[in-house]
């Protein structure tokens, strides 16, 4: 279930910086972060407490659990398979994080957010080469072919996301048609597309002390 907006912002107030947890909300100028870029609490105002390293790599991991919306388990598995993967492990977590299905569907822009992505994915309104999947972690590769199933399009929320789609910029791992609500996965996200609001690195760190 997604969170409310209140507790989304406190999220993004404790983290200081904004992850996007409220879709395009989070542009606003009423966005809580926007008019209170600090720590939600009596001491959020205080002096900034020096962080020791671990204290840092804490941070980045909890930036990125919150921004992919997954729970504790969840992400200290991707952690342990992207460590058994080739190549830079850091640059392995964020794009097994990136191609979960849920986040490929955010990316394409057939949500506004990664949580209205997750409900869109459970609720069965997602194939992925002709099979509905409801499972918002699984993982999609290069090649799989993700259509929202035309029996849902006549709902609202796709009229309405249907003129935002016309000016979405998709990821160059992604190929859209938002005419036919289909997004074709072309690759595996590059080292360049993949700086997000955290540091991997620092989130291996933490896991390999």
């Amino acid at each position: 279930m997604a969170r409310n907006l209140s507790s989304s912002c406190k999220l993004c107030r404790r983290e200081g910086v904004k992850l996007m947890l409220k879709g395009a909300r989070c542009e606003s100028s009423k966005c809580a972060f926007t008019r209170r870029p600090y720590a939600p609490g009596v001491h959020g105002t205080g002096r900034p407490r020096r962080q020791t390293d671990f204290g840092k790599q804490l941070r980045e991991k909890q930036k990125a659990k919150r921004l992919y919306g997954v729970s504790e388990t969840q992400f200290a598995n991707y952690y342990k398979k992207a460590m058994k993967m080739k190549g830079d492990s850091g640059i392995n977590l964020v794009q097994l994080l990136e191609t979960r299905l849920d986040n490929a569907i955010y990316r394409a822009g057939f949500a506004k957010s990664r949580a209205a992505a997750r409900q869109i994915v459970a609720h069965g309104h997602v194939q992925v080469n002709g099979t509905t999947v409801n499972i918002p972690s699984y993982q999609v590769k290069s090649g799989d072919i993700l259509v929202i199933r035309e029996n849902k399009q006549n709902k609202a929320i796709w009229k309405e996301l249907a003129e935002d789609l016309k000016n979405h910029e998709a990821p160059s791992w992604l190929t859209v048609e938002p005419a036919k609500f289909t997004a074709k996965v072309t690759s595996l996200p590059s080292a360049e597309e993949l700086k997000e609001a955290f540091d991997p690195k620092l989130i291996i760190e933490f896991y390999s002390r």
